[in-house]
């Protein structure tokens, strides 16, 4: 997906917002608004989101001197969801379609994105998530796809979120990678927040090689594009993917919550749309 003027303003709060996850120092954060500023007058429209993303996340870093500005937060969020893991298996347990209902709280717990937002509610978010209707749900190639594939490359978005994507694994039942990010970005997933998550027991863990806040595949390891060609089923959770993937050819399925109106737009769907989309030929 391409950049879209709309997502400016949007730059320039994410790096406030994240840059006041290390600190309140109004003149750091000046500093910090006034650099990205100058950066975007050279980002082109034919830029994916995450590419932008990546070099404002690089400026807070290097600003904040914080190598994991996000660090807190991801713990926080990974213990809110590991601490009622139990009822999420219960609940996929006792439906009459185990596969949909992961599914859905798959999705659900991509509300759980502090590029986005601050604040959410898991509990209320799940009841949503559950009862709500699809307005794009290819679940039939989806099923299709789980059933004769020999091996999943599921490519991770956030931390927290991503106890939700062990419950679907699970839920599958097939070999699989779990991607994350090379370096913390965001709230994101890397690798010890997987680990922590306990992807470890139901996955191989493995880096796209990506420093971006979705995956850009030419910034990818030839390891991960390898993979990525070679998988007999590709997912991919939440928008910084669906941004940087979404033009590729192969089949994906994209799983996530249309929480910005630019992606949904994009999508064709309203804003706060849950969707399953497959892509690709």
């Amino acid at each position: 997906m391409r950049t879209y003027l709309d997502c400016f303003p949007c730059f320039v709060n994410q790096a406030l917002r994240s840059g006041r996850w290390v600190t309140e120092d109004e003149a750091i954060l000046k500093q910090l608004i006034d650099e990205v500023g100058m950066m975007l007058k050279d980002i082109p429209l034919t830029n994916t989101p995450p590419e932008t993303g990546e070099i404002i996340f690089k400026k807070v870093r290097e600003i904040s001197g914080e190598n994991d500005p996000l660090a807190a937060v991801k713990k926080r969020s990974t213990q809110e969801v590991l601490g009622i893991y139990p009822q999420l298996e219960e609940m996929v347990a006792a439906s009459d379609d185990p596969l949909m209902t992961a599914i859905r709280l798959a999705i659900a717990g991509n509300v759980i994105d502090f590029g986005i937002s601050d604040e959410y509610d898991i509990g209320e978010e799940i009841q949503k998530t559950i009862g709500k209707t699809f307005e794009i749900c290819d679940i039939e190639p989806f099923r299709s796809a789980v059933k004769r594939a020999q091996n999943i490359l599921y490519i991770g978005d956030n931390a927290g979120e991503s106890v939700f994507d062990r419950l679907l694994i699970e839920t599958m039942n097939k070999p699989t990678v779990y991607v994350v990010r090379e370096e913390p970005v965001l709230n994101d997933v890397t690798h010890d927040d997987a680990v922590a998550a306990g992807l470890d027991r139901v996955a191989s863990i493995y880096s796209s090689g990506s420093t971006a806040p979705g995956t850009i595949l030419k910034s990818c390891t030839r390891e991960f594009r390898e993979l990525f060609r070679d998988a007999d089923m590709v997912i991919a959770k939440g928008q910084g993917n669906y941004e940087g993937l979404s033009t590729e050819k192969r089949p994906i399925y994209f799983l996530l919550k249309a929480k910005c109106p630019v992606i949904a737009r994009d999508i064709g769907v309203k804003t706060d749309a849950i969707i399953l989309k497959r892509s690709g030929a």
